[in-house]
């Protein structure tokens, strides 16, 4: 089984639209298939999973969508490309414990890169305009089996 698609619940399709082409993601397919369901499908660069946003969808509230990991091989240079797209990144954190995953409290973050610089351990969150969470994460070397 492979992760084909993720829905992203928007408030305005054209607008969240417009900024996942901001982020260099591919337009896949841009359906209206009645006056109250149309279906946008966005993929980031390299990736074999995509995104549904649109209309008629489903029952999420805008925004609800929480914690998207885009795996990156270079997390600062992500964050910086970003940036000078303009998009609002927020810096980048760590788990201060030493995990291998960010955890929801900010208490247990830690400013910066891993100290190790290990795969899986620096993120660098963003959102879309609805408030839907993403999470740039350094992968340079992926676990065994995967």
């Amino acid at each position: 089984m492979n992760l084909e698609v993720v829905v992203v619940p928007v408030s305005d399709v054209d607008r969240a639209k417009q900024f996942y082409k901001t982020l260099g993601w591919r337009e896949d397919a841009d359906v209206v298939l009645e006056d109250d369901f149309r279906l946008v499908q966005m993929t980031p660069p390299g990736s074999g999973c995509s995104i549904h946003i649109g209309t008629g969808m489903g029952s999420e509230r805008p925004g609800s969508a929480g914690d998207l990991f885009l795996a990156v091989d270079d997390v600062e240079a992500a964050r910086a490309e970003l940036v000078a797209q303009g998009v609002d990144v927020g810096e980048i954190v760590h788990d201060a414990r030493g995990a291998l995953a960010l955890r929801a409290d900010p208490a247990t973050q830690a400013a910066g890169l891993d100290p190790g610089r290990r795969s899986y351990a620096s993120y660098a969150p963003f959102t879309d305009p609805d408030g839907n969470r993403w999470l740039l994460q350094e992968i340079t070397t992926r676990l065994p089996g995967r």
